[in-house]
């Protein structure tokens, strides 16, 4: 029995410009030129496109003229991706269009950005914004298993490096930072310093999924997807994450995504051993050392001292969200920087990453969300078709 993304493939992937401000768009127009650069870069016609997913799909649809043409509105990264695959490997598409931005929609940028903070404080837990709810998982594990503020300084250090030398992202240039750097930022909800936290900042990005027999030599080399799978736990940022709540299984929230990243690895007949790359959803730096454990790298409780030692850096066992992520690289919005997750990967896959590729990179694991946020989806992606 074949594979069941056998015959599928991302062929196409781009980033516009990111920047704290862009000036001149908005999450739709910035979305529509991430979906045009991924369709150039696939060597793809909008009229080949028979489906479209994301929060602007109908509008994407109309713009470039592909109608008759199904539309998907899901806005959530992974999830959205593994759907493009489906309707592919089901046969209801062939060539399937995600296009995300986000601009103009953070604008009071002396407070927490919109949609981190409770929409009704008279049904949500007053004061309950994300970097909370994150710090609340963490202050958890340290309790239980010692984790540090200087490892996750180490976290922050590193991906934020990461960013330093990649001249597509947002804080290029802006480090080097050390450990110790991480740890004078001031504090924003302990044990998160500010740098310790996701920045907010405007771009789009587009990927484009096709049928394995549109692969072509005058497009790059394809990658494929080996396996992918989504947990969740509750609505995310609406109630407060707890690490012991449990569902069907008896797993704690707190490991959201081992199940996820098992299915995943199963899916795809491989283990953590054989993955080279982690493009890792990091909205604060604990989030890191939790997903070195769900993923398997490391053992439960383990996460600290496995990044301490170098395991997540450039030439570490494991290099970790090499562009620099959420935290320096960028963080337009939802979908958006969830699938910049999905993209870096497939730059690894393909060696073209502009900065820190990981020579002979061809298994990658990607991930969205966290356990603040009750939810994690895994993707793996593979050089060689499954």
């Amino acid at each position: 029995m074949s594979h069941p993304y056998h015959d599928v493939a991302i062929l196409g992937v781009h980033n516009t410009a990111q920047a704290r401000v862009l000036e001149g768009h908005d999450s739709e127009s910035i979305a529509m030129e991430g979906a045009a650069g991924a369709l150039a870069d696939a060597g793809i016609d909008p009229a080949q496109v028979d489906a479209v997913i994301g929060n602007f799909s109908q509008e994407m649809v109309l713009a470039f003229g592909m109608g008759p043409c199904a539309r998907v509105p899901n806005p959530l990264g992974i999830p959205a991706v593994l759907q493009a695959a489906q309707m592919i490997a089901c046969g209801q598409a062939r060539v399937v269009l995600l296009g995300a931005g986000g601009a103009a929609v953070y604008t009071d940028r002396r407070a927490t950005a919109p949609w981190t903070r409770p929409a009704n404080e008279m049904v949500v837990g007053y004061g309950l914004f994300t970097a909370a709810e994150f710090a609340l998982m963490a202050r958890r594990h340290m309790l239980t298993y010692g984790t540090t503020p200087e490892q996750m300084a180490m976290v922050a250090a590193t991906i934020r490096n990461n960013a330093h030398v990649n001249p597509e992202a947002v804080y290029y240039g802006r480090g080097p930072f050390g450990p110790e750097d991480i740890q004078a930022s001031r504090m924003v909800a302990d044990p998160f310093h500010l740098l310790d936290c996701a920045t907010t900042s405007e771009g789009g990005c587009g990927l484009v999924l096709a049928h394995a027999d549109l692969v072509g030599s005058a497009a790059p080399a394809p990658a494929w997807i080996l396996g992918g799978g989504s947990d969740s736990y509750g609505p995310a940022y609406q109630i407060a994450p707890v690490w012991e709540m449990t569902g069907r299984t008896g797993d704690p929230a707190g490991r959201v995504g081992a199940a996820a990243a098992l299915q995943s690895y199963r899916q795809a007949g491989i283990g953590p051993g054989d993955v080279d790359v982690a493009e890792l959803y990091d909205p604060f730096s604990f989030e890191i050392i939790r997903q070195m454990e769900v993923l398997g790298f490391c053992g439960e409780g383990e996460g600290g001292p496995f990044v301490a030692d170098g395991n997540i850096g450039p030439d570490g066992a494991i290099p970790v969200t090499t562009d620099g992520g959420t935290m320096s690289f960028s963080h337009p919005g939802v979908n958006a920087q969830q699938l910049q997750r999905v993209i870096r990967g497939v730059q690894q896959i393909r060696g073209t990453c502009p900065t820190r590729q990981v020579p002979g990179a061809e298994v990658v694991v990607c991930s969205n969300g966290g356990s603040g946020a009750l939810f994690t989806d895994v993707i793996l992606l593979g050089k060689e078709r499954p």
